[in-house]
């Protein structure tokens, strides 16, 4: 008799996928089923986005408070890029990402939440006013690149910083262009952003030009100046 525990059902789809050829996660889909759920969100997403115009991916912490100053700032620089015409696109939860909408809307701009099945997510903010559902978070990440014209940054976790690197990833081995990734919060970043000169550029682990993919500011005029260089989309003008 083994001795090994019975597999367990996924959690996510995510980890069904990610898990499928483990002995200990329980098999739900065959990989054809796998692929038509895939292709099936993809296109769900590229439908409800397709005429969305100019928009601005905005990431940042779910556990940054309401009376937190981070949110405040999130909220008015989104309230800023809103005025100009531009689409607020989120990850849909609580924190920066609601103050991102919150934002939005209050601007009268488009409020987009793009959520992923979580096990501890509370669900969509109440300042959405288009939502979207992904199960798997690479679907979802082609939604961010592919919908809007530039990253906006505020302070965050893994999440974030994995959202923050693959678009500078993206931009240095040019597949895509004229993609402003611009973080927002000196105080938080420029710890990171002197590691990656001391480090990452003085080792040769990145060029020199790369630190210039991004750039660090906390004004929101400068977040807006940022955003309409990029030309890739038109931003709708109310």
């Amino acid at each position: 008799m083994s001795d090994e525990p019975d597999p367990r059902p996924p959690a996510t789809l995510d980890e069904e996928l990610l898990g499928a050829e483990l002995r200990s996660i329980v098999s739900t889909q065959s990989d054809a089923a796998r692929l038509h759920r895939i292709q099936s969100e993809l296109a769900a997403g590229f439908r409800a986005l397709a005429r969305v115009g100019a928009a601005v991916s905005v990431f940042g912490s779910a556990r940054t408070s309401r009376d937190h100053p981070e949110y405040e700032l999130a909220r008015q620089v989104s309230h800023t890029l809103g005025e100009a015409g531009f689409a607020i696109i989120t990850g849909g939860g609580p924190g920066i990402m609601e103050a991102a909408n919150r934002g939005a809307r209050e601007s009268g701009a488009l409020s987009i939440g793009l959520n992923i099945d979580l096990p501890f997510e509370v669900g969509i903010n109440t300042y959405v006013d288009l939502p979207l559902q992904f199960h798997y978070f690479f679907a979802r990440k082609v939604m961010f690149v592919r919908y809007a014209s530039s990253f906006v940054v505020f302070p965050g976790g893994f999440g974030t910083l994995d959202e923050m690197f693959e678009a500078l990833t993206l931009i240095q081995t040019n597949k895509i262009r004229d993609f402003p990734v611009v973080l927002v919060g000196s105080r938080y970043w420029n710890g990171l952003v002197d590691w990656m000169r001391e480090q990452l550029a003085a080792e040769g682990k990145i060029s020199p030009e790369d630190l210039g993919l991004f750039e660090v500011t906390d004004s929101p005029a400068r977040v807006l100046e940022l955003v309409q260089q990029a030309v890739h989309r038109q931003a709708r003008v109310a």
